[in-house]
């Protein structure tokens, strides 16, 4: 009973090695089944008591391969499990098991196509079999198939291939035969080679966004966009504290002044003072004050009175927060100095049009703009988490 578990074993190596390690088990064991009825002439009787089955179980299996042979591919891959069979069951009977023990699963022939080619023939391939009236035909001796569509005009050849790349397909169960004669079978692609070509698509697709992806950080990141940034650092409000990041500050006019140093070599602007800024045009930007450059879908999403207006409630109070919040901080800055901040972090307004508007002279607007965002930095409480944060600096 042991030689033939190890007869089977061996078998069971054999068919492993033309079929792909993804085949199905049941395909696996009849295949290995036959080898060992018809190659190395175990009885049926004792493969079904290996097996803990009836003979006739057994028999059904070598039936249901010995009835695929009629297909040209599935008989070429049982002839090289059959040489591969005989080439590592030759060793004398004494020295079966040492044989066995010391196989390695067999590598690829010289010559055969790897994995990589395979994937790339059968993209081309399979892609075409999905095409409606396609088949892929195969002459018995023939050193390459051709694929067809059947047209108007008769059969239309769309690809050709070599038969080692046909015989992978069929290892992989891509491809399946629906008509075979002595001299000619034709193949159709399986629900397994759709799923396959399905996924190895959509595979593709992922690594092309991802790879845009890649390319677009890649260019942003590239010295002619840094050449044109302004790096800076801005407060950000996370889990009730101020977190410092990096930023590029020349995206406002805001950004750029704060990169202008003062009579002392400090920034003119500080970090608090560029945050409550830009916490203003947040507001700004939220409570949809700017101008409308797109069709406004308010009263649309808004739940509306019988009298026809529009009442904001649950998710839409959102921008009557930022109304009431902007509000607030332009009271806290008071005339004239909640101008100058509108014009200059909210409308993003050069502050020589600023001072031309308002009538102030030249390069006076920045110290007006500068007392508004200490103000607003007051208002909104960076004054005094910078202060907090330079303290613990200096401790």
């Amino acid at each position: 009973m042991t030689r033939i578990a190890d007869q089977l074993e061996q078998c069971r190596r054999a068919a492993m090695s033309v079929l792909h390690a993804d085949a199905d088990d049941r395909r696996v064991t009849d295949a290995a089944l036959y080898l060992a009825h018809v190659v190395l002439g175990v009885s049926m009787r004792g493969l079904a008591a290996q097996q803990d089955c009836q003979p006739s179980t057994i028999m059904r299996a070598v039936r249901r391969v010995e009835q695929r042979r009629d297909d040209p591919l599935a008989d070429a891959l049982l002839e090289d499990a059959s040489a591969w069979l005989r080439a590592h069951a030759s060793a004398h009977d004494s020295s079966m098991e040492t044989a066995l023990t010391h196989s390695r699963p067999s590598r690829p022939a010289v010559g055969a196509p790897g994995d990589k080619e395979i994937v790339r023939e059968a993209k081309r391939i399979l892609r075409r079999l999905c095409e409606p009236g396609a088949f892929l035909a195969l002459a018995r001796g023939a050193e390459t198939a051709c694929v067809f569509r059947k047209g108007k005009d008769g059969l239309v050849t769309l690809a050709r291939l070599s038969v080692a790349y046909a015989k992978a397909f069929a290892a992989r169960e891509w491809i399946v035969a629906t008509t075979s004669s002595p001299n000619m079978a034709c193949y159709e692609i399986s629900a397994v080679g759709r799923a396959w070509l399905k996924r190895i698509i959509a595979e593709e697709g992922e690594r092309r966004r991802r790879g845009a992806e890649a390319r677009e950080m890649a260019e942003a990141a590239s010295p002619f966009a840094r050449q044109h940034a302004v790096e800076g650092e801005r407060l950000f409000p996370e889990n009730g504290e101020s977190v410092r990041r990096r930023v590029n500050l020349g995206e406002t006019p805001l950004g750029w002044l704060a990169k202008r140093k003062g009579p002392d070599g400090k920034p003119f602007l500080t970090s608090a003072e560029v945050a409550a800024g830009e916490k203003l045009r947040e507001d700004f930007e939220l409570a949809q004050l700017g101008p409308r450059v797109a069709q406004d879908w308010t009263r649309l999403l808004a739940p509306v009175d019988e009298g026809g207006v529009s009442r904001l409630r649950g998710p839409s109070e959102g921008p009557m927060g930022a109304r009431e919040r902007l509000a607030r901080a332009l009271e806290a800055l008071g005339p004239g100095l909640n101008d100058v901040a509108l014009r200059a972090c909210c409308f993003l307004e050069g502050l020589e049009a600023t001072e031309r508007r308002m009538g102030w002279s030249a390069r006076s607007g920045k110290v007006v703009l500068k007392i508004a965002l200490t103000r607003l930095a007051e208002h909104y409480g960076y004054a005094g988490a910078e202060k907090g944060r330079k303290l613990r600096k200096a401790v």
